[in-house]
């Protein structure tokens, strides 16, 4: 949301400082705009293996939503408490049927928000797997999600990377359409000077538009992309907390307090939220 508000300021402050001043019709340039733009199209694909293309769509779509919510913490506790509940009365083996087949799991069935995250849901009932299958050591555990979690953000960060690096190179693509667009203006050179003024301003027209493609909108894009991963991280370190900690031995509430110190303070429920929805968790 805040995207989409952000390109409509750039673009209004701009367009309307330069309204006074001029026409819009000077700005209407296809033939620049299939320079530059083509031209960085064809460089993000050449330089990108095709799952980041893909992704660069679905990851900017994902940054105009926005990151998850505290709602979405709430519930993940909520999910984590009712599984470790689960464990501590009936033993690890008990929470098998539920991680084999999350999706038809009555358990998770609770819990649409994460559910609906299939990487997120994924993760947390690879790890709860091993719990099933007789893993005890919380430190071994704990190195093999630190190594999952940083190949993970090397994968986030590959596409506001390649994103960031249309824009770093959108004012030079503009500089190519303007010198383009001299090219055409010195082979016009004996044309009366109302023509040459034309072809000169449409020519800088490319270095405009190189410019402002860049600053005002990629490189935007870019960095939202990145906070929204670097945000919803959260939601995996959450995770990682609270398994660690049920691991240790911990009582279910204990661990999930453990998960719920590991949030940034924008994202963490209080106490007193939590305790009310820990409440209310339902039983498997």
């Amino acid at each position: 949301m805040f995207l989409i508000i952000g390109y409509i300021i750039v673009l209004g402050s701009v367009l309307g400082g330069y309204l006074p001043h001029g026409s819009f019709d000077i700005l209407v340039q296809p033939l620049e705009v299939l320079i530059i733009f083509g031209a960085a199209f064809g460089a993000f694909l050449t330089a990108n293996p095709l799952n980041v293309v893909k992704r660069s769509f679905s990851y900017t779509l994902r940054a105009m939503k926005g990151p998850k919510k505290k709602v979405a913490y709430v519930e993940l506790l909520t999910c984590l408490y009712a599984i470790f509940r689960l464990a501590k009365s009936k033993g690890d083996l008990a929470l098998e049927s539920h991680v084999e087949n999350p999706e038809s799991s009555s358990l998770f069935a609770n819990f649409p928000i994460l559910t609906k995250d299939h990487h997120a849901l994924e993760f947390m009932c690879d790890y709860l797997r091993l719990l099933t299958l007789g893993t005890t050591n919380p430190y071994e555990l704990e190195a093999v999600i630190d190594q999952e979690l940083e190949t993970h953000h090397e994968e986030e960060h590959a596409v506001s990377d390649a994103v960031q690096t249309v824009g770093d190179g959108l004012p030079a693509l503009g500089i190519v359409a303007a010198v383009l667009g001299v090219i055409v203006t010195m082979s016009s050179v004996t044309e009366p000077p109302e023509i040459l003024g034309g072809l000169i301003a449409a020519a800088l027209v490319g270095t405009f538009l190189g410019i402002l493609g860049a600053y005002g909108f990629v490189a935007p894009t870019a960095s939202i992309i990145k906070n929204t991963v670097d945000t919803d991280a959260k939601y995996y370190t959450c995770i990682k907390a609270a398994l660690i900690g049920h691991m240790q031995g911990y009582a279910p509430q204990v661990s999930v307090e453990f998960a719920r110190k590991s949030l940034p303070h924008g994202l963490r429920p209080s106490f007193k939220e939590l305790d009310e929805a820990l409440q209310n968790a339902p039983t498997a």
